[in-house]
């Protein structure tokens, strides 16, 4: 593939990391980077907060948000990778943004029916919509440039996802689990069945009056995209070759391996952030909001984390750092399951800066010289975020299985410790992956494709 509009012809002694001329396309793809970790930081307190609004909801029965959620990621990859190959990045990621938009908008009509599946529904929709939109993103940005510099290039476009995480976090924070944290202070207990559920309509609506405002804004970011020219990126034919392309792919250790870390990373991050609010309330006794603020500092670590590992691939291998922080996050996760307390607590928002660099340089190393097989490829790395949707139900089952309560009850400070042995499991495998791909060789061959 190759750019219709490339940079300058002269070739610097050291590979650009951004050509000078695509710097504002650049900042409106990355700004998405932004939006899906809005949805993402908003979605994982709710596991906990529909049990409270659906008081007949277990933890394993509320984490099938995450299910929905990250089950949309798998489903749709690769009619997202399809319709980078037969029209643009730039197709997939407007309809990537306008599905999200739709479910955003959806969540209004399932507030009103007052059921939890209808939620499901919508999140479903929304993921889609994000899933699409990394299939897009995440290869547009490699794509952006020399191949040398892709995996650095990559990790500075996703140092604004946690920028939307922190803003996801802080929005779930004061506008839903700290108003239906008010609300459920006034309940004495003795209301009516139609007052009981006026009070889970408001509920209801709480949750869902951020994504109707993230919607809106949505609009406008979608038209600023539809009429921006942005950079094109030609291909040899605009056929998908399924069979030849997955033929390849399927040939390419390097490239199944970084799935297989790419499934565990996603479900480790997940897993550490979505009991966030079950683990560090049961170790400091405080309130679930008071907890995210404990998660919203772990999220300012993650993106500090991002931005330091960035400049640090100038000096160090990527492969390296992914291996040394994917040890220390499991060293960390050891602490958080057998130490607790504080010092469990403080280990759990550490974990997060060990996580910062783990989506981007996985992907930049398992899609080092797949040359036109990229986009297919791509959609395989973001398929491999089912592992959120399969490693958050296993921590939740552990959690409900170890729990010395009734299901209907808060689980234990055990049970919620015990749990982490999902995401320890995760980071022993990425680190695998991390010295493996410090022993692959990449041919020449192979990487004169990409440009």
């Amino acid at each position: 593939m190759e750019f219709i509009n490339p940079p300058n012809s002269a070739l610097p002694s050291k590979p650009k990391l951004l050509p000078h001329g695509d710097i504002y396309p650049f900042i409106l793809l990355a700004s998405c980077f932004m939006w899906w970790g809005i949805a993402n930081n908003m979605t994982d307190p709710l596991v906990k907060a529909f049990t409270v609004i659906f008081s007949d909801l277990s933890t394993f029965q509320s984490s099938m948000i995450q299910f929905a959620f990250y089950g949309a990621y798998f489903s749709l990859a690769i009619p997202g990778a399809v319709i980078a190959r037969k029209f643009s990045y730039k197709s997939g990621i407007l309809i990537g943004l306008g599905l999200y938009c739709a479910g955003c908008f959806l969540l209004f009509p399932a507030g009103l029916i007052q059921q939890f599946l209808p939620f499901l529904i919508a999140f479903y929709v929304l993921a889609s919509g994000l899933s699409i939109l990394e299939t897009n993103a995440n290869p547009y940005i490699l794509s952006l440039g020399p191949e040398k510099t892709s995996t650095q290039r990559l990790n500075l476009a996703q140092s604004f996802n946690p920028v939307g995480s922190v803003i996801g976090t802080l929005l779930c924070q004061m506008l839903i689990l700290a108003r239906l944290e008010k609300l459920k202070g006034g309940i004495t207990g003795n209301e009516t069945g139609q007052q009981l559920s006026q009070i889970q309509s408001r509920q209801l609506f709480i949750v869902i009056t951020p994504y109707l405002i993230i919607g809106a804004v949505l609009v406008i970011v979608w038209l600023l995209i539809a009429f921006k020219k942005m950079p094109y990126v030609r291909e040899p034919d605009r056929n998908v070759h399924f069979i030849a392309t997955f033929q390849r792919l399927f040939r390419n250790p390097n490239y199944l391996f970084s799935v297989i870390a790419q499934f565990f990373y996603v479900g480790a991050q997940l897993c550490v952030w979505t009991f966030t609010v079950y683990y560090i309330p049961s170790q400091l006794g405080i309130k679930d909001s008071d907890a995210l603020k404990y998660h919203t500092a772990a999220l300012v670590l993650f993106g500090l984390s991002r931005f330091i590992c960035t400049a640090l691939m100038s000096m160090i291998k990527p492969h390296n750092l992914l291996a040394a922080l994917s040890t220390l996050g499991g060293i960390l996760t050891c602490v958080v399951i057998f130490v607790g307390g504080n010092i469990g607590v403080y280990s759990l928002v550490a974990i997060s800066g060990c996580m910062s660099l783990m989506f981007p340089t996985i992907f930049g190393l398992g899609s080092r010289g797949l040359g036109r097989d990229r986009k297919i490829g791509g959609s395989g790395l973001i398929m491999a975020i089912l592992g959120a949707a399969v490693l958050v139900p296993v921590q939740a089952f552990i959690i409900q299985t170890v729990n010395e309560n009734p299901p209907n009850l808060e689980p234990t400070r055990l049970s919620i410790s015990s749990s982490y042995i999902v995401p320890l499991f995760c980071f022993i495998v990425i680190a695998a992956y991390g010295i493996y791909a410090g022993k692959v060789k990449i041919t020449e061959s192979l990487e004169a494709e990409a440009h």
